[in-house]
């Protein structure tokens, strides 16, 4: 059971949008990380606006995924070797001012195992086409986690618009 969650980093996108939120020298004093994110796209859902991208150490290789998602008329499930979160954030054509609300859970991150990963996350959206999804991950290093990088999927001119939110947290175990 966790103890105490302090608080090691936080970042809201300022005016213009960013291209990536990262956080580096995450120290290795915890036993577990979350990342509580806040994220929309200057993308359409079309464009996969509602899926960033996660990276570790810089590194985007090495990802797999399982995903059971649903719309509130159906469900799906699938499987991935890439590091997306699956609707960790909303795209441009979903309801104004409306952000994804997602938490990232990484267990043991300083281990020299395998990084495993939780997410859950929804899109909010006041139409059918709200999302919610919850991801099971692998990170099939064994290096601790040492920094994390966000970055909107399609890359290139995609930035993270204004008043976009992400949370690094420690977690002390007893």
């Amino acid at each position: 059971m966790a103890n105490t969650y302090t608080l090691i980093s936080s970042v809201t996108v300022g005016s213009g949008g960013t291209t990536s939120i990262a956080f580096s020298s995450i120290p290795a004093t915890y036993t577990d990380l979350v990342l509580v994110l806040s994220l929309r796209q200057d993308q359409t859902a079309a464009n996969d606006g509602q899926i960033p991208a996660i990276q570790f150490n810089g590194s985007s290789s090495n990802f797999s995924s399982r995903t059971l998602r649903g719309t509130g008329s159906a469900a799906s499930s699938f499987s991935a070797i890439t590091n997306i979160l699956t609707y960790g954030s909303d795209p441009s054509d979903f309801t104004s001012n409306t952000f994804a609300n997602t938490q990232v859970y990484i267990p043991n991150y300083t281990s020299s195992n395998n990084k495993s990963f939780s997410l859950d996350g929804v899109t909010e959206n006041n139409a059918t086409n709200a999302q919610a999804a919850l991801q099971a991950n692998l990170w099939s290093q064994t290096a601790a986690i040492t920094s994390i990088t966000l970055t909107p999927f399609i890359g290139g001119a995609a930035v993270f618009v204004q008043y976009s939110t992400a949370y690094l947290y420690g977690i002390s175990n007893a």
